[in-house]
């Protein structure tokens, strides 16, 4: 399904596109299906929210520029980590949150691509709400956010604290679950 959801997508891209590439599982198939249509002629410029995102596409050929003041973004496709009945939805659970945000903000439109598995009765119940923090101050700003009423750790892979690629921390957030969004 995750590769459906992710093709699909690439129906609203057109030639001549500035298109923001999201970075998760689903949206690799997007990237895919993207390389195979730029081989086949498709013109088209992406702008990758992630280290790994940018490797898939230069692995696959597809053209990358960098997000200036005078590039505007046609559609951005990208995924999440949940969505709830209101179409609310967490991003970011692989750490490319921030640059993930800036891209949609720039998008004219953004696509979410998502299978059945994201679908959620709430959101923060099966998966914590990654907020991205600077090193500096990252406990005191931990503190304030806990007092949000969620318990908030510092990501960790192996005992090795997890970097973004923008050299920040990752604090996944533990609500019960998320009523109010604002």
């Amino acid at each position: 399904m995750k590769k459906i959801a992710g093709e699909k997508a690439v129906e609203w891209i057109e030639d001549g596109m500035i298109v923001g590439l999201g970075t998760g599982s689903t949206v690799k198939f997007t990237i895919e299906k993207l390389g195979e249509l730029v081989q086949n002629g498709l013109n088209i410029q992406g702008i990758p929210s992630s280290v790994k995102t940018k490797r898939l596409a230069q692995k696959l050929g597809i053209p990358l520029i960098e997000l200036t003041n005078e590039i505007i973004i046609d559609v951005t496709i990208d995924g999440a980590d949940e969505v709830d009945s209101n179409l609310y939805l967490i991003k970011g659970g692989g750490g490319a949150l921030l640059r993930e945000k800036i891209i949609a903000y720039h998008s004219k439109k953004e696509i979410i691509v998502v299978d059945e598995s994201k679908i959620v009765k709430a959101l923060g119940i099966g998966f914590p709400l990654p907020v991205e923090v600077t090193k500096f101050g990252w406990s005191a700003t931990k503190k304030a956010i806990e007092g949000l009423g969620c318990t908030a750790e510092l990501r960790k892979i192996m005992d090795e604290v997890y970097l973004t690629d923008n050299a920040n921390y990752l604090l996944d957030c533990d609500f019960d679950h998320i009523e109010a969004v604002s």
